[in-house]
C-alpha cells in the first residue's frame, strides 16, 4: 500500500500568528511535502494520485493529508475534507498529519467515525521528548501535550504515528533513547524517523551557514537510527527510517537513502 499526499489548503497556528509566525526552525512545507501548494479540490488531487499508482499496478492506497496542520479547521470543514474520500474504493487508509496541540476531543471523535471505513492514523509531530529542545525548535508545544494528545487519540481507537528527528541541536544518543522510551510508554503504534535536514528558507539555514549547526554524517545517522529502533517495542510499525527532502531545496546533509536504509537494517540484524 502506498500513500497519496494531499494538500487540504489549511494553515498552521505556528505560521498564521495564532501561536507564532515563523514556523518550526526546520520547517519548509514545500520541501517535505511534494503535494504542498496543490490548489485543486482534494478529490481531484486524490483521483490524480490514484491514477498514477494504478499505472504502476498499485490498487490500494492511503490518503495522506500531509502539509501544514490538518486538524486546524472547523469541524464542518474537516468533515467535508475527509468525507470527500468516501467515493474512492481504492482508499483503504486515512492518514492525517497534525500538531499535538491541535487535536481537541471533538476532532478526534469525528476522525474516529471513519474507522468504520478505513484504517485511520493520526500523525503527530513530536521530534523530541525534551521540552528545551522543542522550545529551541520553536515547536510551540510540550512533550506533555503530545502525551495527552496520544492518549486521547488511542482511547478512541485511533492509531498514532509519532514523527521524530534524530541529530537535533544539543541532543545525543541518550536523549534519543529517552524519546524512544517516552513513545514506548505511551504505546504509540508507529514512528517516522527523520534526520535533521537544512532546507532553504528555514530558520536553521542561518545557523548552518554560520557554522553553528553540526549535522550527522550518514554513518552516524545509521547508527543512531538503529539504536532508536532497537529501543522501541517490537510491535511498533516503522513508517519511515530516513527522511525525504526535495532535492532543489535541500542544503545539507545529502544521504544515499537506499544505502542508509540498508545500513540500518544490517545494524539491527
Amino acid at each position: 500500500m502506498e500513500r497519496v499526499g494531499l494538500d487540504a489548503g489549511l494553515s498552521c497556528p505556528n505560521r498564521d500568528g495564532t501561536g507564532g509566525s515563523a514556523g518550526c526552525a526546520f520547517c519548509d512545507p514545500v520541501s517535505f511535502a511534494p503535494c504542498a501548494g496543490d490548489e485543486r479540490p482534494v478529490s481531484e488531487q486524490l483521483a490524480a494520485g490514484l491514477a498514477r499508482l494504478e499505472r504502476r499496478g498499485v490498487r490500494h492506497a492511503a490518503a495522506y493529508f500531509q502539509p501544514h496542520t490538518n486538524t486546524y479547521a472547523p469541524l464542518a470543514v474537516l468533515e467535508g475534507l475527509w468525507s470527500s474520500l468516501l467515493p474512492f474504493p481504492e482508499v483503504v487508509a486515512l492518514c492525517v498529519g497534525t500538531r499535538p496541540d491541535c487535536v481537541p476531543d471533538p476532532v478526534l471523535e469525528l476522525l474516529a467515525r471513519y474507522r468504520e471505513r478505513w484504517e485511520v492514523w493520526l500523525e503527530l509531530g513530536l521530534q523530541s521528548a525534551r521540552d528545551d529542545t522543542l522550545a529551541r525548535l520553536g515547536r510551540g508545544h510540550t512533550a506533555a501535550q503530545f502525551a495527552d494528545a496520544c492518549r486521547r487519540a488511542r482511547a478512541r481507537g485511533l492509531m498514532v504515528c509519532a514523527h521524530v528527528i534524530l541529530g537535533l541541536p544539543g541532543e545525543g544518543p541518550e536523549d534519543e533513547a529517552r524519546t524512544a522510551a517516552f513513545l514506548a510508554d505511551l504505546g504509540a503504534e508507529g514512528v517516522k524517523l527523520h534526520h535533521l535536514a537544512v532546507v532553504r528558507g528555514s530558520a536553521l539555514e542561518l545557523s548552518w551557514r554560520g557554522g553553528d549547526l553540526p549535522l550527522l554524517e550518514e554513518a552516524q545517522y545509521v547508527a543512531r537510527a538503529a539504536a532508536f529502533v532497537a529501543a522501541l517495542p517490537p510491535r511498533t510499525i516503522l513508517h519511515r527510517l530516513v527522511g525525504d527532502t526535495a532535492g532543489d531545496r535541500l542544503l545539507a546533509p545529502r544521504y544515499d537513502k537506499a544505502r542508509a536504509i540498508r545500513g540500518i537494517r544490517q545494524a539491527l540484524g
